[in-house]
């Protein structure tokens, strides 16, 4: 009995503060995962978002394409680092971080949503076109005309 209790106790905790997450702590938990299994981690990103259940099927495409990343593909995975932070208000956040692999470093893009009070996984993608955009950013036409 003291152990189902336990059990009840921790599972209740271990719920209590997921519900309390910020979009940095959904993060760092996916990046925990994410070595250990890119599907896996998937799946508990979008735990956070009970609506997520209507989606399946999109959210089946995404473990899939995230699971072709694999060693022989891009190589091996060497961490994250944050790229940018974006907020609409208070109740929605993007969050992008470059995903480094011996290959060619990819972007991974969390979007978040807080209706009341808990913040959930609205959206979540990712890209190799970081390079491009990079590259974009440095062409002339983004320097003013004008002379100082």
């Amino acid at each position: 009995m003291k152990k189902i209790l336990l059990l009840s106790l921790l599972t209740f905790l271990t719920h209590y503060s997921y519900c309390q997450s910020t979009p940095e702590s959904i993060v760092a938990e996916f990046f925990k995962e994410y070595p250990k299994g890119p599907a896996k981690a998937v799946e508990t990103l979008y735990a956070t978002n009970p609506w997520s259940t209507r989606n399946r099927d999109g959210i089946e495409q995404i473990k899939s394409e995230v699971n072709k990343l694999t060693l022989d593909y891009v190589g091996k995975y060497h961490g994250y680092e944050p790229i940018t932070k974006r907020h609409a208000g208070n109740s929605f956040a993007l969050h992008s971080y470059l995903v480094r692999y011996d290959r060619q470093p990819l972007r991974f893009t969390f979007e978040f949503y807080k209706a009341d009070d808990k913040w959930i996984v609205y959206a979540f993608k990712f890209d190799s076109n970081i390079d491009d955009e990079l590259e974009e950013s440095a062409k002339l036409n983004y320097f003013s005309s004008e002379p100082k």
